[in-house]
């Protein structure tokens, strides 16, 4: 398949201090694969924060993508029984919906569109960013890291000293982790510093 051929779902979560990053990161997968398929969580549909306006992002992704970003359970749950990505990823991925992912929790429209994705056994992305990843959310991304079809964007502590369990991926590093996970391998090495 050519890589402008691949149909690519990029969700965003409300790890809201790496939102500039993941949007270059989705620059870069709308640049470098064909259709590319904007998601939120509803966190992130509906919050300002000091790092900027919901509306500002979303029209942002929407200009980046040239189509409507999906923010309800409703709008992602076709994704499956339609078939509509070959890959979807999710970056940024907070604890939160780490945890959701790891227990089957399907409430918001991220976790829809992973579960229904899934479903049709296609490759699932994760871009961790969670400032509890070596603390309580530890569990669920071992659960994760073990789980088929899914992968994860390298990763590493982003401030060993400030925030001791802190993790956050390398963002450039999307997509080659969508390209070794299209072909059924986790790109290597997977912590980085």
């Amino acid at each position: 398949m050519n890589r402008k051929d691949l149909r690519v779902g990029f969700a965003f979560c409300g790890s809201f201090c790496t939102m500039s990053k993941a949007l270059d990161a989705l620059e870069q997968t709308a640049a470098r694969f064909g259709p590319v398929t904007p998601i939120v969580s509803e966190a992130v549909a509906s919050t300002d924060t000091r790092f900027g306006a919901a509306h500002d992002f979303m029209r942002e992704m929407e200009r980046i993508c040239g189509r409507r970003v999906i923010d309800t359970v409703v709008g992602a749950e076709p994704i499956g029984p339609k078939g509509l990505l070959d890959a979807l990823v999710i970056c940024p991925c907070t604890g939160n919906t780490l945890a959701k992912l790891a227990h089957g929790i399907t409430d918001t429209s991220v976790t829809m569109a992973a579960k229904a994705h899934l479903r049709n056994g296609r490759p699932l992305v994760i871009a961790v960013s969670t400032n509890d990843g070596l603390g309580a959310s530890a569990p669920n991304l071992g659960m994760l890291l073990g789980r088929k079809n899914v992968y994860f964007v390298p990763f590493g502590q982003d401030d060993c000293a400030g925030k001791p369990a802190s993790l956050v991926a390398d963002f450039s590093l999307v997509g080659d982790t969508v390209e070794a996970a299209l072909r059924g391998e986790q790109i290597q090495p997977l912590l980085r510093r």
